[in-house]
């Protein structure tokens, strides 16, 4: 495992890996947004955080799946995490989102609007566009695959429904971790 600092940074003498490189979170998240989101948008940091940590921990989301409906698609096999989250407030989260949010927006590819409470993350056109591209990349195929299935089982729901689920399912793995603790699987 990588040693990271208090910061959640590692040092600079480590060699950089994919979770370390902002474009690879950008790709998935942008993969988020036009597969499991409707019409290119997800209404919710929540939601975006708990569609995000299935894509990322395919065994959670095989046990979520198996414990919803009895007509789920059977999730892919497990493959390993590789990307870890932390346990926050509202579940799992990803402390990079903001930047990398802020990042796919300086670059034109998402909209971010406030409406209420609710922050709306919607693909521009020029997202849409990078988003499918990727989609149909090889390499993308097995996440791609993963998140229909996610948007299958769980898409409909809120993003605070996802976080009540996934506390109530996964208490031991997730809810009992001291806040800022790394996440494993």
């Amino acid at each position: 495992m990588r040693s990271l600092n208090r910061l959640g940074t590692r040092p600079a003498s480590l060699p950089l890996a994919a979770d370390d490189i902002v474009e690879f979170h950008a790709a998935r998240l942008l993969l988020l947004i036009l597969v499991c989101g409707v019409a290119g948008r997800i209404d919710g940091l929540t939601k975006m955080a708990k569609l995000d940590f299935f894509s990322r921990y395919p065994e959670f989301f095989e046990a979520a799946a198996k414990g919803q409906a009895k007509d789920a698609v059977a999730p892919a096999p497990a493959e390993a995490v590789e990307s870890a989250m932390v346990r926050h407030h509202y579940g799992p989260w990803d402390k990079r989102y903001y930047h990398v949010l802020a990042h796919l927006e300086a670059k034109h590819l998402i909209k971010v609007v406030k409406v209420k409470k609710t922050f709306v993350i919607s693909l521009t056109d020029l997202g849409k566009e990078r988003a499918q591209r990727l989609a149909e990349k090889a390499s993308f195929e097995p996440l791609v695959t993963r998140m229909r299935e996610i948007k299958k089982v769980f898409g409909s729901k809120t993003g605070s429904s996802l976080k009540n689920m996934i506390y109530n399912m996964f208490d031991a793995e997730i809810g009992r971790r001291p806040l800022g603790e790394m996440i494993e699987k």
